[in-house]
């Protein structure tokens, strides 16, 4: 658990049993209502509900322990815990950072994917700027996306959520008017995120956006002691690379970077009206 969950004191430890005093941690790192669904999901149901059997997970994925827990995101700790460790790592307000994904969309898309969509953050404010879009969220984590849906629920919204590679989906070319990613490249190596922005580049529309919310590069080179805190296996090629340089090579037209918040970037691009498929 990271260093920052609250200190109980050998006082309190004593008058209360070890599996007790677990949940209460526990409890106090991700919440009452993650905890809740911790205990009480039928997981395999809630997994199932979205599972693709035909998906065959890719090495780059499953051979991976993403923050430090067995199994990578398989799992359902991985799916109850990634939102406070999102937090801390996106401090002083992951809020405010990932609303400056939606501050920087153009017009007013109707058709909108998020690419790696985790939990739904970002998937649930997209729906909430743009409640007459058809809001589409994949992920290659079923337990993920089971949280996501009932995050949705919690919140009044309905989304399309897809069990599904970001760099190799099933969607028709040139369907959407935006495609989005937050935190996603950081967790693949660099080579798969270049393709996902292939992916994303054949699946705009002409003059579509694409919006890549992650950490800022140039300050991750100098902070290598932060990839290891958070035990992330990917970034720090993910560090050593450029974003807005793999969107210029792909031809993406109008390419930014800004930065923002304590160590994020956003980068922003738009597809060329010429087909490029």
């Amino acid at each position: 658990m990271p260093a920052c969950l609250p200190v109980l004191t050998s006082s309190t430890a004593e008058f209360l049993p070890k599996q007790q005093l677990l949940r209460l941690i526990f409890r106090l790192f991700v919440g009452r209502q993650r905890q809740q669904w911790y205990e009480t999901l039928d997981w395999e149901k809630e997994c199932d509900r979205f599972r693709d059997p035909s998906l065959t997970y890719p090495d780059y994925y499953i051979s991976q322990n993403f923050h430090g827990i067995q199994g990578g995101y398989l799992n359902a700790i991985a799916a109850t815990t990634y939102d406070p460790v999102t937090t801390i790592a996106s401090l002083p307000d992951e809020t405010y950072v990932r609303r400056q994904l939606i501050a920087a969309i153009d017009g007013h898309p109707r058709h909108i994917l998020d690419l790696g969509c985790g939990t739904g953050s970002s998937t649930i404010l997209l729906k909430q700027a743009f409640p007459e879009a058809d809001v589409t969220g994949i992920d290659l984590s079923p337990y993920m996306l089971a949280i996501a849906h009932h995050r949705a629920q919690a919140a009044h919204v309905t989304l399309n959520l897809q069990h599904s590679l970001a760099e190799s989906t099933d969607f028709s070319s040139n369907c959407f008017d935006l495609v989005t990613a937050s935190f996603l490249f950081h967790e693949m190596p660099p080579n798969i995120a270049q393709n996902v922005l292939r992916e994303a580049r054949r699946l705009l529309q002409p003059g579509g956006q694409v919006l890549i919310l992650d950490g800022d590069q140039r300050k991750l080179r100098r902070m290598p002691w932060l990839i290891d805190l958070f035990r992330e296996p990917y970034s720090k090629v993910y560090a050593a690379e450029h974003t807005e340089t793999w969107l210029k090579t792909l031809d993406f037209d109008a390419v930014t970077t800004d930065r923002i918040g304590w160590i994020q970037q956003l980068n922003g691009a738009i597809k060329r009206h010429e087909s490029m498929n």
